[in-house]
């Protein structure tokens, strides 16, 4: 294998956790074999004519302090790139939608993006669950609140509810009929009826954790639990939610099963599935994490099989 041209978007490198980020690792692992790594933000991409643009800097990164070193900056078309892996984090706002765009003219014949950006715009990571309506739990999504209370009350008087382009468990709450602050909760949350939310069903299975099943080119690679703290509803590793071992079960790879043609189809070749009890509730595709407490957990390096995939989908040139 020849070495390979890797531009990587993503957020600013100085402030990622080398113990946890999924992006480091995959640039670790990539470095290992001989490819050529260079830095990006969004605010770095632009585009002349019909051309996206990248200013870069070669970048090399380690397990040390500091953990990264940066070279001169350059620029030149994306699609002298091999590949970009497209890793910001979300949230999903305007400037993101347009870097999708933006990514859409590289020339899929030169350069693989992955996650591929049309995949990158049409799978919102909240909304594009609901094209598979018996993995999920009793789902609404509205701005109404009236209509959201009285689908609380069909639940039996609890739900979650999580604003469509939040991340990591932010604004996501656990509401009760029983809770006076409910009603002030709903007008917050969809800014006064102007905002459309989603609105699920509790699962009290939550309380034994919030399942990330990696998932490459359709397949599972592995999995880990996060289990919430004792007075947290929210499995989020960031919110203090403990990594915990796991197995797929049958229901898990059921899951991945069904959602893999659509996956592939999208080009969302490395993807992160949240799943509590039997119900898939989140499928994130931007910047999907895991990989390092999977690999801490089992004694695996999920990220070779990663570049594996990569090394193999590239372009002919």
């Amino acid at each position: 294998m020849r070495a390979l041209k890797i531009g990587v978007i993503m957020d600013p490198i100085e402030k990622i956790d080398v113990d946890k980020d999924t992006t480091f690792v995959l640039m670790l692992e990539a470095q290992s074999r001989g490819h050529e790594l260079y830095y990006m933000e969004l605010d770095d991409l632009s585009i002349r004519g019909a051309t996206p643009e990248g200013h870069f800097r070669r970048v090399s990164v380690a397990r040390a302090n500091p953990h990264h070193e940066l070279g001169a900056g350059a620029s030149q078309p994306l699609s002298r790139f091999d590949i970009i892996l497209m890793r910001k984090d979300p949230p999903f706002d305007l400037k993101f939608f347009f870097a999708t765009h933006l990514l859409s003219l590289t020339d899929g014949r030169k350069c693989l993006v992955v996650n591929h950006p049309r995949g990158l715009r049409e799978a919102n990571e909240k909304l594009y669950a609901l094209n598979f309506p018996d993995l999920i739990p009793p789902t609404l999504v509205s701005s109404n609140i009236g209509r959201l209370k009285h689908f609380m009350k069909e639940l039996g008087g609890e739900m979650v509810i999580k604003p469509l382009d939040g991340c990591g468990g932010s604004g996501v709450f656990y509401l009760s009929q029983k809770d006076r602050n409910t009603n002030a909760l709903l007008e917050a949350a969809t800014a006064n009826g102007h905002s459309p939310i989603m609105a699920q069903r509790y699962l009290p299975e939550i309380r034994q954790g919030d399942k990330r099943i990696i998932v490459l080119n359709g397949e599972p690679l592995g999995a880990v639990l996060r289990v919430p703290r004792e007075d947290e509803n929210r499995g989020n590793i960031h919110v203090g939610g403990r990594c915990v071992k796991t197995d797929l079960t049958s229901r898990d790879q059921e899951i991945c099963r069904v959602l893999s043609p659509s996956l592939k189809k999208l080009g969302l070749y490395f993807v992160g599935l949240d799943v509590i009890g039997n119900y898939l509730t989140e499928v994130n595709v931007t910047s999907p994490t895991g990989v390092q407490e999977i690999n801490a957990l089992n004694k695996v390096q999920l990220e070779k099989k990663v570049i594996d995939f990569i090394e193999k989908k590239l372009p002919k040139k």
